[in-house]
Order: structure tokens, then sequence, then C-alpha cells
């Protein structure tokens, strides 16, 4: 009902009223809402019908890669639609990288959905500094929300102290490997380098993939290059390189990409894996014709709790941590990973408030949901005592809170053009376009650039 029309109806109301009131003065009745002979009452009551408000969510979880996800949103969209009657939710879904470059056309012209996802550190910042996202702090500290993420979580997520998104992600990234496959070449998990290229060296020389691979994407190389850094130079040395403080000049730095390529020559990778998108990568492993894929652990509810992967395929998967190198600084229990993706909040949404009260119930929902119903880490606390959880769960979860250390991946450390240079270095890299030493080049003069 529009405004208009209850405000005409208040003053019909209120006319009828000071005629009653008349009325009532004749007979000695000044009470208007005095009962009459049939004994009821002569005011009708005037309620206002809550406005009808319209949510645009836009996020990276499609049904056909990311179904548990899918599903999980989809639940939390529909609870809250029938707690919230006067609320519409719209959901746009695109795949990780459509998913980037639209939030890119529509920042441009400042047309950001109410909701949407981001990363975290140097990806998010330009949107802050564009007033393009709204701090949540408010919400961070209500009720809902308050002490329930893990340390260090949302911090990924603040600029100047201010927090604009809220991680619903937690993750780490392991070497998920067929089982079945290693078992009919009677390999042994690795845990050094070089025993890791010995089992390359024997799948490669059988005719099987040894690693899924899509570097198109890039991101997916960078994974690789970031292991081999961390195990050779140490994750600080890393680190540093990445911030500025330190640089990608460091002997052990220089070496992780010269062994990337070495892993290129031992043909280590699935055929054409430069020109192929991580789902197409990921296809060879999900088909068992690649062995093993180094991934974050949102892939769990593909080996976990996906009802439509086969559960002998679910049953093969293990993992294993990216191996030690010898000589090398790197920890064994030192991983890539870091907070996920998290709900941001658009700055010029027409309906800001309520945008926020939906990513405060979303994330609460999620935390609460995501381990049973799709397998994923949430950024909230888990209690590990409630429920019956897949042994491989249980396992990367106990990985994560007992890590020595983890790596913000660096594309999303990185302010954007040095992050774009690094990810076109990777692809490079891997296609052997350039050596190790213009790979180093390139992300020095990116990295002082500093934007």
């Amino acid at each position: 009902m529009s405004r208009k029309k209850v405000t005409s109806g208040l003053m019909l109301v209120f006319t009828l009223l000071l005629i009653l009131s008349g009325c009532g003065g004749a007979t000695g009745n000044n009470n208007a809402n005095a009962k009459t002979d049939n004994g009821s009452k002569d005011v009708a009551e005037v309620t206002e019908v809550e406005e009808k408000v319209t949510l645009n969510l836009m996020h990276l979880w499609p049904e056909g890669s990311s179904a548990q996800q899918n599903k999980l949103v989809n639940e939390i969209v529909e609870q809250y639609q029938a707690e919230h009657t006067n609320v519409t939710i719209k959901q746009e879904i695109l795949e990780n990288e459509q998913y980037k470059n639209k939030l890119k056309v529509l920042s441009a012209s400042n047309e950001l959905p109410d909701v949407g996802i981001t990363w975290a550190a140097g990806f998010m910042e330009p949107y802050v500094k564009g007033g393009l996202f709204a701090e949540l702090d408010d919400i961070l500290s209500g009720d809902l929300l308050k002490d329930k993420f893990v340390a260090g979580t949302t911090e990924a997520f603040s600029v100047d102290n201010k927090t604009y998104a809220l991680p619903i992600e937690l993750n780490i990234s392991p070497i998920y490997y067929n089982k079945a496959i290693f078992a009919e070449y009677s390999l042994e998990v690795p845990t050094t380098y070089d025993e890791f290229k010995q089992v390359v060296k024997t799948l490669s020389d059988n005719g099987v993939a040894p690693i899924a691979l899509g570097n198109k994407d890039r991101w997916t190389g960078s994974l690789w290059y970031m292991y081999l850094a961390d195990r050779i130079a140490g994750n600080e040395t890393l680190k540093k390189a990445i911030d500025g403080s330190g640089s990608f000049d460091d002997p052990g730095l220089i070496q992780a990409a010269t062994e990337v390529q070495s892993l290129v020559d031992l043909n280590a990778f699935n055929k054409g894996f430069n020109g192929l998108s991580n789902e197409e990568g990921k296809s060879e492993f999900m088909n068992s014709n690649a062995a093993m894929y180094l991934m974050g652990t949102w892939e769990l509810p593909n080996y976990t709790t996906n009802p439509d992967i086969p559960q002998e395929f679910k049953d093969n998967i293990g993992f294993f941590k990216f191996p030690t190198v010898e000589a090398g600084k790197g920890n064994i229990n030192s991983w890539v990973g870091g907070p996920g993706v998290g709900l941001f909040v658009a700055e010029q949404s027409k309906v800001k408030e309520e945008a926020k009260a939906f990513v405060e119930y979303f994330v609460s929902k999620w935390g609460e949901q995501a381990v049973t119903a799709a397998g994923v880490i949430p950024a909230t606390k888990v209690d590990t005592t409630q429920g019956s959880l897949p042994q491989l769960y249980t396992e990367l979860l106990n990985e994560l809170n007992s890590a020595s250390s983890i790596t913000l991946f660096a594309d999303v450390q990185m302010k954007p053009n040095a992050a774009q240079e690094h990810l076109n270095m990777i692809q490079a890299l891997f296609g052997k376009v350039v050596n190790a030493e213009e790979f180093t080049k390139k992300h020095i003069e990116a990295i002082e650039k500093g934007n």
C-alpha cells in the first residue's frame, strides 16, 4: 500500500471520528471507542503494510561446479525470506573469473549489487578506497557475530582499522591425490620433494597425468610457485617480497621459479594445461585421469558431501602436505591459504541497512550449516563435537588448527596492477615464455610501482 493511500485513509477515519464524536455529544457519550448497542467497536484499526524490499545478491557458486555451496546459499536465502516476508532476494551467479570481471565493470559505473563476494587485502582495497564498500563493524560487533570469527580472519578484510567485508571461508591448500592410482603403481605419499618428483616421473612414464592443472586462470599455477618459494626460501622471505619489504631477487625465490619449469619439463601436468580453465583442469582429476590436484579446501564438498559425486571416487581421495625441499628453509606445516571470500555491502545501495541485516544473518547461518550441509570450513568457529564429520574434513580441519603459518594467496595480497603482472608472469613461466630471471625482474618492477 502506498503512503499516499494510507494518508488518505487516515484522513477519512479522522473525519468519521469527528462526526461520531459530535453524535456522541448529543447523547452524552464523548468516548469514541464506546460500544454501540450491538457491542462492536466503532473505530477501525489502521496499520501500515511493511515496505517491500528487493536485495540483489551476486556470488560465484554455480550449481554445476559448486553444488553444495550453491545449495547452501539457496537454503539460507529461503530461510531469510521466510522470516522476512517483505524481502525478496535476487541472485546472479557467475564462475570465478567471470565474477571478477563483472565486479570490475559494475564498479566502474557504481552499480555494484547490494550484496556481493570479495577477496581480502589487496584485491579489496581499491573498492574500499573508491568508496564502493560499506563499513560493517556495526554488524561485526552485533549479537549474532560478536566473538564468532576465528582469530585473524576478519583483519584481512579491514582497511585503516575498519571492516568492509565479512569472511565466510577459511582455507588451506593441500595436494589431493587418488589412492587407487597410487596403489596401482605402488606409490607412497611423498614427504620430500625428491620423492615427489619420483612419483611424478613414475606416473608420467606410465602414461598417467601426474597433476591436474588448469592454468588459464593463472592463480592455479601461482599455488605451485608459492609452495616452492615457501619450502625453498621460507614463508617470511616470500611474504616480504610480496609486500615490498624484501625482494623477489632472493636466491630461494629465483630457485622456486626455476623449479616450476623443471616440473613442466618432467611432464608433471596434464596436456594443454596452460590453455585450460581451472574447471577444465579439475575435471581431469575428477574423472581419474590425473593422480593429484593442488587446490584450496573449498573443494572438500566434492570429496565428502556432494551427492552427485560417486562414493567410490570420494572414498579414494586423500591429501598430503606440500613436501619439504632438501636444504630449504620452509616448514612442512606451513600452508598457502587464509581467509577465503567474504561478503560486502555496496555503499551506494538504496537498501543498505536491509543488506547489512541480510549479511549478518547469512554469515551466522553459513557458520552454523556450512560444515555438515556443505563440507566447507567456515571463517567462524567450528564446534567439532556436534554431529559426525567426514574423516577427510576432520583431518584437514586439524591441519588448519595446527598450521605453523598460513601465507595468503599472492594475487590477493598484492595491489591490483602488481597482482595482474604476477598472474601474467605465472602463466608465462609455466609456458616457458620467460625464464626465472625475467620472471623475477618483472615482479620487482611491479612491486616497486606500488599499485
